[in-house]
């Protein structure tokens, strides 16, 4: 091939970059974690190649220039062996390093150039393929972008295909040895474009693929690769028999860029006549894809007043075309701005990067704070004439700077406040910002410049309304000043922006009135401390503890009284405040706190013209010296030693005092000399100041209760002392020193006599009882032991029953069931009035009282129940049936029952009703009516 068959005419210019990826690793490295599988491979499948036009150099590439300085890296994984790169176009080649040459001079690049580089191991049958793309980037097309130059193009791309290509001469063998010698090519296979979105009609002829021996044999054509017969297939299709290569559907670059098909050349006998060639096809790039923005509203900002040329956002459109081609190079332009103030090109946007910038002057957020930006994005290079657009928003914020200084909107304010109050509002300093509110450049910060040097006032801001609040911090006093002029300067959180002057609005003065209360009076020393010795007695005169009215444009008169005095010892004078005693004073009291006792007084005026009274509270604290009036005394009161003098049988005491140094310890202890037995069997030795031991002088001492005195002296002066009486048990002990049991009896004073006396009346006592509960015992067992003489079933007991009444007749429903029912109470019969009365009512009387019948009654005594039962009886009038005259009430007529009179004696002939006689009163009335009848 000539060196003028390679010179290729394309017009882009650019740094070649050639990133043909190709990483080769040996391998996970010792130590270092594991990797994931490793997959050979080129890292992309096509690759664009940027070159520049430093390396034109104004002529031509030459031979064994390097066109990129990355190395060409691939994912071998084949542990150290050699992988070999071949390139489809002769003009390049990829070394073993990963490094791209030039193999043959090339004059020119006038427009892109693409070729296959193929990748296989020495020892692997496996290959690897990807598509690199060498273009000028930046370079104008050489043919007009109109329809007609679009279809040239299209016409060019398919005139420059190859209509027939034959296979290549084998490879021959050296006369001199086995190997195989490779015989240079007659020609190198071009490779084969094909545009996309073609309309056919399809299939479509793309070449013709012969070999030399179809005249001497019939030869049958084959392709194979993906678009053949591998995913995607039936892409491209051959005529087995006159080798015609077809493709049978529409192309798409963005879905695949690039294929390599391999066609093969057999007999009728399947045996391989040819070596198989290599194809390589492009799919030329079509304009069929709109640039598409990354984001349908984009949102920027920018400061107001900046200068032009400020920098204020970017938009991104991308384009699923060829990028080194027309198809794919966007360009930017803006399209309407909103709103036009102040005027209606504020901004400008870079065509190719997309970077939005001002041109002019004049932001100002306080007229317009936001600016509505339309950007269109068309391929083609911008040509609006057959590129495609798209349009996305940008939104323009101004942001805000202090241009604008706050500003108050009166020169003088005024106001009042009563003295010694705080945390009084006395007036709001109203301001204008037309900065943005709530912000650190609208925020108001206030300063007293002059007229306050005290600090009596301070100005708050109030966070929503931004005034300044005149607050007073430090009370103020109508008798010192009566009014105040204050300078109050206001400004921002945030300095002002360069440039921008302070308003002389900024600065107002306020004039403030002091109101003039009543005020309490004062204690000048508050609290005051006094010395006295305590013990003083009453009516002495401790201080005068007055108050002063700090009112003195007001002459008021200043009385006092006690607040409190917890003890109850002083009393004020209540025109001049004099402090006197009233009792003692104890510094030993509990009233007093470490020798402070503290009372508090109240001064109060009369409060003179219309105003109330008010009042102030002093304390006195009294600090009270001690004097030693307070003896010592001893504890404990109590002790136990052994009967035997023994080391450790001692008691131990302790002297305590209520005053306080130097008036208490060391203490003198020491027995008194009468009586003299204390003397002789006891002693007494301080251990230290304030302890001291109490134990036996004798070796024996009989067990009892002895008591003790002693004498105690403190170290006051003079000294007081004590006689102190400490009761003494002495016990018999036991080896570790205790008192046993008997030995606390005996020394109880309980000799064995006693013990034993009481232990025999305890004894009698329940001897006695014991005989008792056997007694009672033995009588219920006699009582149970006697059977009735009937049997309890047949024993017949006068028993009142008491039935249910029934009502009247069938016509007589209306009656008062009450009548026929045995009265509950008696109060209704004892209150009834004197007159007719029921004779079927219990008669009001005592009742008889009836023996009470045992549970088990003996067998000799059933007889005289008995008969002491039917006496009782008998002599009953309140017992039922009453011996009376019963009143039925009328039943209605009607009845179905016959009438009882009806019934007639069953007997004929008299009968004798004597015997009635002899049944008791009872049956007296009875008797009466029936048995007497002949003599009445």
């Amino acid at each position: 091939m000539t060196s003028e068959s390679v010179k290729m005419n394309i017009g882009f210019v650019a740094l070649l970059t050639c990133t043909l990826l190709v990483g080769s690793t040996l391998g996970t490295k010792l130590g270092q974690p594991p990797k994931p599988p490793c997959k050979p491979g080129f890292s992309q499948n096509f690759y664009t190649v940027i070159v520049s036009r430093d390396i034109l150099r104004g002529q031509s590439i030459l031979k064994g220039t390097t066109l990129s300085s990355e190395r060409v890296k691939f994912e071998s994984c084949l542990h150290n062996r050699e992988v070999v790169f071949v390139s489809s176009d002769p003009a390049f080649s990829v070394r073993s390093d990963g490094s791209v040459y030039v193999e043959q001079e090339v004059a020119n690049l006038s427009k892109p150039v693409q070729f296959m580089v193929t990748a296989r191991g020495l020892r692997d049958t496996r290959i690897w393929e990807t598509t690199v793309k060498l273009a000028v980037a930046g370079h104008a097309p050489s043919i007009p972008l109109t329809q007609v130059g679009i279809e040239e193009m299209l016409s060019r791309a398919w005139d420059s295909q190859p209509r027939l290509i034959k296979f290549p001469r084998k490879h021959l063998r050296s006369s001199s040895s086995n190997s195989l010698r490779r015989q240079k090519r007659d020609w190198v296979i071009p490779p084969i474009n094909v545009p996309e979105n073609s309309r056919g009609p399809f299939p479509q002829m793309l070449v013709r693929i012969r070999s030399d021996q179809d005249v001497t044999v019939g030869i049958r054509y084959s392709i194979t690769g993906a678009g053949a017969d591998q995913p995607p297939s039936d892409i491209y299709s051959i005529d087995p028999v006159n080798g015609k290569m077809f493709v049978t559907k529409p192309l798409d670059r963005e879905e695949r860029a690039s294929y390599h098909l391999r066609a093969h050349a057999v007999d009728m006998n399947g045996n391989q006549v040819e070596n198989p060639i290599d194809l390589y096809i492009y799919v030329i790039d079509m304009n069929d894809n709109r640039p598409e923005f990354q984001n349908q509203v984009y949102n920027g900002s920018v400061d107001e007043g900046s200068k032009p040329g400020s920098s204020v956002m970017q938009v991104t459109a991308g384009d699923a075309d060829d990028f080194t081609t027309a198809n794919g190079m966007v360009r930017y332009r803006i399209l309407s701005q909103t709103p036009h103030n102040p005027i209606p090109n504020m901004f400008t946007i870079n065509s190719e990067t997309g970077d939005i910038i001002t041109v002019a002057a004049g932001l100002d957020r306080e007229k317009v704070s936001q600016y509505t930006i339309i950007v269109q994005a068309t391929d083609m290079e911008g040509n609006l004439n057959y590129g495609l657009s798209n349009t996305a928003t940008a939104l323009i914020s101004i942001t805000d700077i202090n241009d604008n200084p706050p500003e108050l909107t009166d020169k003088t304010f005024s106001g009042e406040v009563p003295e010694n109050k705080v945390n009084v509002v006395v007036t709001n300093l109203t301001v204008v910002d037309r900065d943005q509110p709530h912000s650190v450049n609208w925020n108001a910060v206030y300063r007293i410049a002059s007229g306050d040097p005290s600090g009596h006032f301070t100005v708050r801001t109030n966070p929503v309304t931004n005034e300044g609040m005149l607050t007073v911090v430090k009370p103020v006093d109508f008798e010192m000043n009566r009014a105040f002029m204050l300078m109050v300067v206001v400004s921002n959180q945030a300095h002002l922006a360069s440039g921008i002057q302070s308003s002389l609005s900024s600065t107002a003065g306020v004039t403030i009135s002091v109101q003039d209360v009543n005020e309490p009076p004062v204690f000048p020393v508050n609290p005051k401390l006094i010395r006295f010795e305590e013990g003083v007695p009453a009516g002495t005169t401790l201080t005068v503890f007055s108050a002063q009215d700090p009112d003195h444009f007001i002459h008021q008169t200043v009385r006092y009284s006690k607040l409190s005095d917890p003890a109850n010892w002083l009393r004020i004078n209540r025109t001049n405040g004099q402090i006197s005693t009233m009792a003692l004073l104890d510094r030993e009291s509990m009233y007093v706190k470490n020798n402070v006792y503290e009372a508090t007084f109240l001064a109060f005026d009369n409060g003179k013209s219309g105003a109330p009274q008010a009042s102030g509270t002093g304390t006195l604290q009294i600090y009270l010296i001690d004097v030693n009036d307070n003896a010592p005394v001893l504890m404990p009161r109590e002790g136990q030693v052994c009967e035997r003098a023994r080391p450790a049988s001692r008691v131990n005491i302790t002297a305590s005092d209520a005053d306080g140094d130097p008036n208490v310890g060391p203490f003198v202890f020491e027995l008194p000399s009468f009586p003299a037995s204390v003397r002789r069997n006891w002693t007494v030795s301080r251990l230290n100041g304030d302890y001291a031991q109490l134990r036996l002088k004798i070796p024996y001492l009989e067990s009892g209760f002895y008591d003790i005195p002693v004498f105690v002296s403190d170290s006051g002066n003079p000294p007081l002392s004590n006689r102190s009486v400490i009761r003494i048990k002495v016990c018999p002990c036991d080896d570790n020193g205790d008192c046993s049991a008997t030995g606390a009896v005996a020394a109880a004073g309980l000799g064995t006599g006693a013990i034993i006396a009481i232990l025999i009346c305890i004894i009698i006592l329940l001897t006695m009882v014991l005989i008792f509960v056997m007694w009672m015992k033995r009588r219920e067992k006699e009582r149970q032991a006697k059977p009735l003489l009937i049997d309890p079933e047949d024993d017949v007991r006068d028993n009142i029953l008491k039935y249910d009444e029934e009502g009247g007749g069938e016509e007589d429903q209306d009656y008062d069931l009450s009548q026929l029912q045995q009265p509950e109470s008696l109060d209704h019969i004892i209150n009834k009035p004197a007159g007719v009365r029921r004779v079927d009512e219990r008669p009001v009387i005592a009742e008889s009282q009836y023996p009470v019948r045992p549970s088990l009654p003996h067998p000799g005594d059933i007889g005289d129940f008995i008969i002491d039962g039917l006496r009782a009886a008998d002599n009953d009038p309140t017992a039922p049936p009453y011996d009376s005259l019963l009143v039925f009430d009328y039943e209605g007529s009607g009845s179905t029952a016959g009438s009882v009179s009806s019934l007639n004696s069953s007997s004929s002939g008299d009968q004798d009703y004597d015997y009635l006689n002899d049944w008791g009163p009872r049956f007296k009335k009875l008797a009466d009516l029936y048995g007497g009848g002949e003599e009445n």
